[in-house]
């Protein structure tokens, strides 16, 4: 049973999908569970764990009455961060760039964060901020 797993809502849920696709199995070893790039929804597993799930915002948004706000908030910090922890940052960065995601913060040792850790940070097509660390 799943007891935790990321949703995110977007609103370009093609080109959200196809980046997802393209890189969860070799970062993570996802594997796509149920979904097309026609969506609404697609979720992608790592053995039987829930690793990420893809929903239409609008859809979302209807459910909780949200339809009639902005679907894009002030420019603002990051409220969320999707975290991937893969086998080779640099590898794992390059791979997500190749496949549309926007490098935000390059590969980069960070001892200050932990003992042998590096990281890479980028945005994926809907915005969202992403971490790939090893350590």
């Amino acid at each position: 049973m799943d007891a935790l797993h990321p949703r995110l809502l977007v609103t370009r849920f093609a080109e959200s999908f196809e980046f997802y696709a393209a890189v969860l199995p070799e970062l993570i070893g996802a594997t796509l569970i149920k979904g097309t790039a026609a969506g609404p929804y697609a979720n992608w597993d790592v053995g039987d764990e829930g690793a990420l799930v893809l929903f239409d915002r609008s859809a979302m948004a209807e459910v909780v009455a949200t339809s009639a706000l902005p679907e894009r908030a002030a420019p603002s910090q990051d409220a969320v961060m999707f975290v991937c922890r893969v086998r080779d940052v640099d590898a794992g960065a390059k791979l997500c760039a190749e496949h549309g995601a926007t490098v935000v913060a390059g590969p980069a040792d960070r001892p200050q964060w932990g003992p042998g850790l590096r990281t890479a940070h980028l945005r994926d097509p809907e915005g969202t901020l992403i971490e790939l660390q090893s350590y």
